[in-house]
């Protein structure tokens, strides 16, 4: 099965939008974008683990359901 890209792209371009927030608002730190930029790194690393799981996921349901059908 592939892995959608989708979601990935979409949380990119959030990533954008925020860092385009934090620089127009002329008072804010460069640290506190640095922070929102690490975030959301971490938030797209935390999505890339979700997809391979659940990719395996899907495998064992796929698995489990060739066994049972052998069985019938």
């Amino acid at each position: 099965g592939e892995i959608p890209t989708q979601p990935k792209e979409d949380v990119e371009g959030k990533v954008h939008e925020v860092g385009e927030i934090v620089t127009t608002t002329g008072d804010v730190d460069v640290v506190e974008e640095e922070t929102n930029f690490n975030s959301a790194q971490v938030l797209i690393g935390e999505i890339m683990v979700c997809n391979r799981d659940l990719e395996k996921i899907k495998e064992n349901i796929n698995d489990v359901q060739q066994k049972n059908e052998e069985h019938h």
